[in-house]
């Protein structure tokens, strides 16, 4: 063998190695949300981010191609992707059929959401919300509304799914396409138990507060003052309180109510704020441990200790 034909053979050997490694790629799933503008894609697109869905808005339809590639190539990390297609012209509309073709030709599954409503129903959104349709130019939002119509009806008729939001509240909206998309599992909500102090304020993003400044506080026990509530002398200070394992036990079941019905309202996020006078020592203690409660139950959890440290 020659010096050439070795340096052939290990061409042709990477070329092989690569083949393989691309036939075990997995090509993800792929749903593109388009339709009238102010009919709900927003809503639609967090709903399926909220499902796990890796979620672009407003991509360009020549880059959808690329995206699933990339998808592709992420080692199953993006298994399923939402594509919302904000169709405004026609050459933007021509640049989605094109998408769409070479997609089919290499045989990615995907779906076509699109939402719809009735011409007065728009005109009430629009005007509550005192923006301009994006195609009405210097005409009225009617006019807007039918060159949108106009622009999509072809892509009406290619969609799997046609969902008319005329009557529809965000909450229900969000429900068909739970039914949709959540598949078997009902999707669980996502937590974060966040611990606070009182004298630095309460937190402007919690949805739930409660307050633990009923309990002693760890802070005038000497040998305990120096460390926080994720020190287990302090943890098993607090919590041989009483009170302050029925406290855990009770709200454990209230948010487990809390959860089915924020489920069937179509929420999928919440922040329980823990609160104690500084954010030491209680709050912190209560917090890891409602946190886990929530965690052993399949809730999603996150802890985050605001206040911690700073006095």
């Amino acid at each position: 063998m020659t010096e050439r034909d070795g340096e052939e053979a290990q061409v042709s050997t990477g070329t092989t190695g690569d083949t393989a490694e691309a036939s075990e790629t997995a090509i993800p799933e792929l749903v593109i949300i388009s339709g009238m503008s102010g009919a709900g894609r927003s809503t639609a697109a967090k709903c399926l981010e909220d499902l796990g869905w890796f979620v672009v808005d407003n991509l360009p339809p020549a880059l959808i191609p690329t995206m699933v590639e990339l998808g592709a190539r992420s080692q199953g990390n993006v298994a399923r992707i939402a594509v919302v297609v904000d169709v405004r012209g026609r050459r933007f509309f021509d640049n989605l059929r094109e998408s769409l073709a070479d997609l089919d030709v290499k045989n990615v599954t995907r779906r076509i959401v699109f939402l719809e409503s009735s011409d007065d129903a728009l005109v009430r959104r629009f005007e509550s919300v005192r923006r301009p349709h994006p195609l009405q130019g210097d005409g009225r939002i009617v006019d807007g509304i039918d060159a949108e119509r106009d622009l999509l009806r072809e892509l009406r008729g290619d969609a799997d799914l046609v969902i008319d939001t005329s009557s529809l509240n965000v909450h229900e909206l969000r429900a068909k396409m739970d039914a949709q998309f959540a598949g078997d599992e009902e999707p669980e909500l996502r937590a974060t138990v966040m611990s606070f102090g009182y004298k630095y304020g309460l937190p402007v993003d919690a949805d739930l507060v409660v307050d633990c400044r009923f309990l002693p506080n760890p802070h005038w026990v000497p040998e305990l003052r120096p460390f926080t509530g994720l020190n287990e002398e302090v943890s098993q200070y607090v919590f041989s309180r009483p009170g302050a394992k029925e406290f855990l036990d009770q709200y454990t079941e209230l948010l487990q109510l809390i959860n089915r019905g924020y489920r069937r309202e179509g929420k999928r996020y919440v922040t329980i704020a823990v609160g104690c006078t500084g954010g030491k020592h209680r709050s912190v203690a209560m917090s890891e441990k409602l946190a886990s409660r929530l965690a052993s139950e399949g809730v999603e959890t996150v802890v985050v200790h605001r206040d911690m440290g700073r006095e």
